[in-house]
């Protein structure tokens, strides 16, 4: 595939998994570097995220898992929540992989993510969760 190809292609897979919300990550760069942008599409998501080896579900539990462990991802981490609610976790899988996630990166990240989480979940109406542990 030819450059545009690959874009229009990531553009396919990025719509798909974030929506809207993808989109504006990307006119959000528009003006200051619209290559980070096309690389956004293009690699990341028409070559990284469309792997066959790798359920959208699995790539979001585990963009779910690097964000909150790097900390000061919150724009990011909003974006891949709702990502991962519209392919299909459950707001209480979600919780739960971020609870674990605080055996590994620490309790702070943890608690960050779980209150971007929140409110997400409260956008989309999905307050309360219940967690059976």
């Amino acid at each position: 595939m030819n450059r545009e190809d690959r874009y229009a292609y990531g553009m396919k897979v990025l719509e798909q998994v974030d929506g809207e919300a993808g989109a504006r990550i990307v006119d959000s760069l528009a003006n200051t570097s619209p290559e980070l942008g096309h690389q956004v599409v293009a690699w990341a998501f028409g070559d990284m995220y469309a792997r066959p080896e790798l359920a959208p579900r699995e790539r979001q539990l585990v963009t779910l898992g690097v964000l909150t462990a790097l900390g000061g991802c919150e724009i990011e981490l909003e974006v891949h929540l709702n990502a991962a609610l519209n392919v299909g976790l459950t707001t209480t899988e979600i919780t739960e992989a971020l609870l674990h996630s605080a055996v590994y990166c620490g309790m702070p990240r943890s608690i960050n993510a779980t209150l971007v989480a929140k409110k997400v979940f409260a956008e989309r109406g999905l307050l309360p969760v219940i967690n059976l542990g």
